[in-house]
Parts: C-alpha cells; sequence; structure tokens
C-alpha cells in the first residue's frame, strides 16, 4: 500500500493540472482525482503497463463525464444560496490555479464542448497523443484530431490577421495597467476627449443602465474600478482586444473597446448573462 499511495502521489501534481484545466474548478479538480487514486487502489497496479498513462485516461474520463453532466444539467443554485462546494473552495488555492493557467484560457476553455475540451487540453497543453485520446471520446484518431483543431481555433480566435491589433492591444493593455494604479494621467492620454462608456444593468451598482460621457466622467469611473481591474485580464473579444473579469472560476464582466487613432473612443461595459454568452471570447498570445 505504502508503495501504491507513493506512486500515485508523484502523479497527483500532474493529474491535478489536467483535471484543473478540464474542469476550471480546483475542488471538481481534486474530486476527479480522488476518484482516480480510488479506482487506481482497487486495481492490480501489476496489470498496468504505463501507469502514468493509466492514470491520465481515467482522470480524463472522470472529467469528460463531469463536463457532459454540467452542460446536460446546468445547476442554477437559488439566489443568495451558496454553491455545492462554496464550503471547499479556497479563495488563495483557487487563483494560485488561476494565474497558472491564465484567466482567459480558463473562460475560453469554458465555452468549448466536453470532447472539445478534453482534445484540446490533453494534446495541445499535455502532449498526449489523438491515439490515445480518441478511445476516451468513442472517436477516431482523425475525428479526435479535427476536435482538436477546432478548439484551437477558437481558443486562439479563428479570425483572419489583423494589421491594427497590435496597437489596440498596446493601448487596451495601457488602460489596464493605469485603472489597476490609479494613474490619472496615464488615462487621461488613453481616453478620447468625446469617449463614451455604456454599461448594461447587470454591470452597474444601479438596477438601470450607466452612460458615462466625457473624458473626466470615463476617467472616474475606471479609477473606481481599479479592484475590479486588478481580477482583470486581456483577451481578443469579438476579434478585438478587451478585457475580461472572472469572479469564482467564471466569467463575471467583460470591456469591449472602441480605439481609434490610439485613443478609446467607447467602452462597453458588458455584465449581462445572455450578452456574455454571444460574444466571441479568444486568448491573445
Amino acid at each position: 500500500m505504502d508503495a501504491l499511495t507513493e506512486r500515485f502521489e508523484r502523479e497527483r501534481p500532474r493529474l491535478r493540472a489536467v483535471a484543473y484545466r478540464m474542469l476550471g474548478s480546483a475542488a471538481e479538480a481534486d474530486d476527479a482525482v480522488q476518484e482516480a487514486w480510488l479506482r487506481f487502489h482497487r486495481t492490480d497496479a501489476a496489470e498496468i503497463d504505463n501507469v502514468p498513462a493509466w492514470l491520465t485516461t481515467v482522470v480524463a474520463r472522470v472529467c469528460l463525464s463531469a463536463l457532459r453532466s454540467r452542460r446536460n444539467h446546468p445547476e442554477e443554485p437559488l439566489d443568495g444560496q451558496p454553491e455545492p462546494d462554496d464550503e471547499r473552495r479556497d479563495p488563495a488555492q483557487e487563483a494560485e490555479l488561476a494565474d497558472e493557467v491564465g484567466l482567459a484560457l480558463l473562460v475560453v476553455l469554458d465555452a468549448l464542448g466536453p470532447a472539445e475540451r478534453v482534445a484540446f487540453v490533453l494534446h495541445d497543453m499535455f502532449a498526449v497523443p489523438f491515439e490515445e485520446i480518441a478511445p476516451m471520446l468513442g472517436k477516431t484518431p482523425a475525428a479526435t484530431r479535427q476536435l482538436a483543431s477546432r478548439a484551437r481555433r477558437r481558443v486562439k480566435g479563428g479570425t483572419a490577421a489583423d494589421a491594427g491589433l497590435p496597437r489596440r492591444r498596446k493601448v487596451v493593455e495601457a488602460f489596464l495597467a493605469a485603472s489597476r494604479g490609479g494613474d490619472f494621467e496615464a488615462l487621461l492620454a488613453l481616453l478620447d476627449p468625446d469617449v463614451v462608456l455604456h454599461a448594461d444593468r447587470f454591470a452597474g451598482p444601479t438596477p438601470a443602465p450607466i452612460v458615462l460621457q466625457g473624458v473626466e466622467s470615463v476617467r472616474r469611473g475606471a479609477i473606481l474600478a481599479s479592484e475590479r481591474a486588478r481580477a482583470s485580464e486581456l483577451a481578443l473579444v469579438d476579434g478585438a482586444p478587451g478585457l475580461l473579469m472572472v469572479r469564482e472560476g467564471r466569467l463575471a464582466v467583460v470591456l469591449a473597446f472602441r480605439v481609434e487613432d490610439d485613443r478609446i473612443t467607447g467602452i462597453d461595459v458588458i455584465a449581462d448573462p445572455d450578452r456574455l454568452a454571444k460574444l466571441e471570447l479568444a486568448v491573445i498570445d
């Protein structure tokens, strides 16, 4: 038993990394790894030719089942009621894991179908061959390769290269840095004098949408939202540089920017779940 435990513990960090990238939740990842341990404990290890590969397959199958269940039976907690794993959630631990992966990548991965997510994570992030992934998904290696390719396009953005993208990205990165640091002068330099900020009714402290016009109003709003900016990360939003804010592992707010002549002319603050679901999000390299 000690030998089995030691063998499993050597694999635990990698298995947890696999499960977290698939599920986006530290608590669920730990559950998947624990299930792998229980199955490993019930199996004669002498019959396993490749223990790391066997354990990866078990974790992947457990995660695939969880992802399919999540999609088929989404849980909608009652207002004011904690989610089932709230008591087990360690915010510091979640933040550390999210930093390792990247908030934007977790959000984009969450938009993938279960089979796409498993194929992409195992192949592109952990170099598992398609021939080993295919049986997990009940597909041929060629079909599994197509799933990973489709997921890759969605993760990295499938649009043609935009010559102006790097310049707009620099502007949005500068806005994020200035907002986080409360840099008044830097914000003034980035905002067009006639800039307009629109925030839907889910984004602000009031039940009605908010419209801020003019550089001074938008600057003050950005400074007040500095805490929100610290939890934000750069991403592509409908093909343009924007910001994502994730709360407890889930996409909470998106900032979409209009940039002209290296100045921000418009900011759309989106928190409406229906609008968030329709956005095309991708990771910026």
